[in-house]
């Protein structure tokens, strides 16, 4: 019942609990498993995931780009919410950063009607810049 550093392996079960929670895996883009695997093997990229009786109920996939950490896509299962493991999640991917590669600045982007994620993370000590605007460019819909 620990959190642990999910491989691919592991990847089906974590499109499965996204597309519960309404996330839309770019399946044909950047979340295709083979471009996963890629992110996954070139250092910048883990994903952690919390297990309960071999379900897999949490994930958070975090990046870095050496300077600072990203937490991304932080998922419970609606059976397993308001249990801490949002917390537990957030806690290891920190704690993944900063043991493992040394950064101590972590980041999220968290839609506006996400109450439930902006408590969480308030609740970790985050502050929300209001005055910064999230701006993105896309090759295709799928990236």
């Amino acid at each position: 019942m620990v959190i642990q550093q999910l491989s691919i392996s592991k990847y089906a079960e974590v499109l499965d609990l996204w597309k519960v929670l309404g996330l839309e895996p770019r399946v044909d883009g950047r979340d295709h498993p083979d471009h996963m695997d890629d992110q996954l093997q070139s250092g910048n990229v883990v994903l952690l995931g919390k297990i309960i009786a071999d379900q897999l109920v949490g994930v958070v996939l975090v990046t870095h780009d050496n300077r600072k950490g990203w937490i991304n896509r932080l998922t419970v299962h609606p059976d397993h919410q308001n249990q801490g493991i949002g917390k537990e999640l957030l806690i290891a991917a920190e704690a993944y950063l900063l043991s493992r590669k040394g950064i101590e600045v972590y980041s999220a982007l968290i839609f506006n009607d996400n109450s439930a994620s902006k408590r969480c993370f308030q609740n970790a000590g985050y502050i929300h810049w209001e005055e910064v605007g999230y701006y993105s460019k896309r090759v295709s819909p799928e990236s």
